[in-house]
């Protein structure tokens, strides 16, 4: 059968659940990983030709697309801030909103003067290893380290790092259970006693705001990572901004990405903390995002 011709079955087939480019990204994206080929090749290549059973792998993405499976976990990969990522069902999918904070934190580390000594980042609930990855990568004197309470997420992460060539010192550990990040010991090392910068996209969705999420999300990505308690969402928060006081270096920054809603919320208890020079931040949806703060010059209860 010809692709070309497949291409407008395929547009039919999904009409009623997706928007038309949406299911044009689809194509393209089934086309490049199946194919080798773009979107250009295709145009140039009307006459492309697929055999019996390039076309049974093409209707079984079909099927599971009309289960609103993610296409990211029916492929088992994406790209993030340009690069390559193995996605499953034990991560979440990276989102072009935890681009913009990596992008944010490439920035800042200029103001670290990065080019005179190593830096010691953590990422604190890694998933994917989205972030930390991107960080090594993208900071070539940076020493990265990883934490995600899940084994499988992490199994992933490591996968990553490799496909991509960098170093990340990846930690299987609850964050909420720990009260102190010196020293800890891990199976292969030793965390650093301070950071320089520490991140988090922590789970921040509430029960309440379930109603908003679709079922693409709701029903396959891991709730582990996503919700929290509608009576504390901003546990995982407090937590970590407690722990960044006790081990971020002197000027170290702390940066997080938050719910879109409670941004005044956090704000606030990272005022309570003592923190110094936050900053709240949109992203490109207009909605409020990311927060990078420094680390606070004497310590400070809620």
């Amino acid at each position: 059968m010809l692709l070309k011709t497949y291409r407008t079955t395929f547009l039919q087939e999904l009409s009623a659940l997706y928007d038309s480019q949406e299911i044009e990204s689809f194509f393209y994206l089934i086309l490049e990983c199946f194919h080798n080929k773009k979107r250009i090749d295709l145009a140039l290549e009307p006459n492309m030709e697929m055999d019996a059973m390039q076309l049974l792998r093409w209707e079984s993405v079909l099927a599971e697309l009309k289960k609103e499976k993610p296409i990211q976990y029916i492929l088992g990969e994406t790209e993030f801030y340009g690069l390559p990522f193995l996605v499953n069902e034990n991560t979440l999918i990276p989102r072009p909103e935890t681009e913009e904070l990596v992008e944010w934190i490439i920035k800042e580390t200029y103001n670290l003067q990065p080019t005179t000594y190593n830096l010691n980042i953590l990422d604190v609930g890694t998933g994917s290893g989205c972030i930390a990855i991107s960080l090594a990568k993208n900071i070539p004197n940076a020493e990265v380290s990883a934490i995600d309470v899940s084994e499988k997420a992490l199994a992933t992460a490591q996968k990553n790092a490799d496909i991509n060539i960098v170093e990340v010192n990846f930690i299987n550990l609850d964050i909420l259970r720990i009260n102190d990040l010196v020293e800890l010991p891990t199976s292969n090392f030793q965390l650093p006693t301070q950071f320089d910068i520490i991140v988090s996209n922590p789970p921040y969705v509430r029960n309440l705001e379930k109603a908003e999420i679709k079922p693409n999300v709701l029903e396959y990505e891991p709730h582990l990572a996503l919700f929290v308690e509608d009576t504390d969402a901003l546990l995982f928060y407090r937590k970590i901004a407690q722990l960044a006081q006790q081990n971020l270096s002197e000027n170290g920054m702390l940066f997080f990405e938050i719910n879109q809603y409670l941004g005044k919320e956090t704000v606030k208890l990272l005022e309570n903390l003592g923190f110094k020079n936050i900053e709240l931040k949109k992203d490109i949806y207009g909605n409020d995002r990311m927060i990078r703060c420094e680390k606070a010059e004497a310590e400070a209860r809620i």
